[in-house]
């Protein structure tokens, strides 16, 4: 495998594309410049529910971090592959055997040789360093945050039986676009057995990753790829450093545009002078 580093752009439109549940869900903001974050977390979550759906239990694609989930009982699994039972926090004194648990745990469960996990809960598999990292998204230009009141006929308890409704709160962003980072490690996807098939799983679900997202905070059509920059490196060490690549991909608003209200309301361009002899770019979708 070769080295890759991309740059994920996505839109929003009269949605909340990740709530702060400090800040009674309102959509994340960096309060220092006015722009609107969403955190990898949320971005792999998508990632990983993409896969979940659309391949199942298929061997190599489970989802570690799944809803529901026991994690003890999935690492129980590994030990029972090597005939051994597990010490309470510690991995097998034998090293190879050690080694085994935590390649179970990569072989089975697409999210640990993707991203990584830290497994090391009372039934312990070790740490594992994924391949993929993806930063935080931030938005091209501030946000707005709307609020919009709520009602609903139902009540919560018996006391409240007497009040006709009950009210409540929810946020929108009206329009805003939000770039994303990310970089493949050719030497950790070897370490972790993460195949090129793997790896344009990653890419499906990139590209794919709101299309079956909707929610009430995130209606049909309110989410969108709008572009997955992907830089190919000619070897596993590369030729670039990897802010050069990204900064080739600029995206920014239209001049005179006005309100911008849609993606048309914006430019995509990718500088291709900044780009070094002997890198692929690949624009997906």
């Amino acid at each position: 495998m070769k080295r890759h580093d991309f740059v994920y752009v996505f839109d929003v439109k009269d949605g909340n594309p990740n709530g702060d549940p400090d800040a009674g869900n309102l959509p994340r903001v960096d309060p220092e410049t006015g722009h609107g974050l969403v955190t990898d977390v949320c971005i792999k979550r998508k990632l990983r529910n993409y896969v979940a759906l659309t391949r199942g239990d298929t061997d190599g694609c489970r989802i570690y971090f799944s809803e529901g989930a026991v994690l003890n009982r999935l690492h129980e699994e590994a030990y029972e592959s090597i005939g051994e039972k597990p010490m309470a926090k510690r991995l097998p004194k034998d090293v190879e055997k050690a080694r085994k648990v935590t390649e179970f745990m990569c072989k089975n469960f697409w999210d640990i040789r993707t991203f990584g996990a830290v497994m090391t809960t009372e039934v312990n598999c070790g740490q594992v360093r994924g391949p993929i990292q993806i930063s935080f998204a931030r938005s091209t230009t501030p946000i707005v945050t709307l609020e919009h009141s709520i009602t609903r006929s139902s009540v919560t308890n018996e006391r409240d039986l007497e009040k006709e409704r009950t009210m409540g709160r929810k946020f929108t962003v009206p329009y805003a676009v939000y770039v994303a980072s990310g970089f493949v490690n050719p030497f950790l996807a070897r370490q972790r057995g993460f195949s090129e098939e793997d790896l344009e799983l990653v890419w499906e679900s990139l590209v794919n990753a709101f299309q079956f997202d909707q929610s009430a905070a995130r209606p049909a059509g309110s989410m969108a790829c709008r572009g997955l920059i992907v830089f190919r490196h000619p070897n596993e060490l590369g030729v670039a450093p990897s802010h050069a690549l990204l900064n080739a991909v600029s995206v920014k608003p239209r001049i005179g545009a006005g309100r911008r209200a849609t993606f048309e309301d914006y430019e995509m361009s990718i500088s291709r002078a900044a780009i070094p002899e002997g890198i692929e770019v690949l624009e997906m979708p």
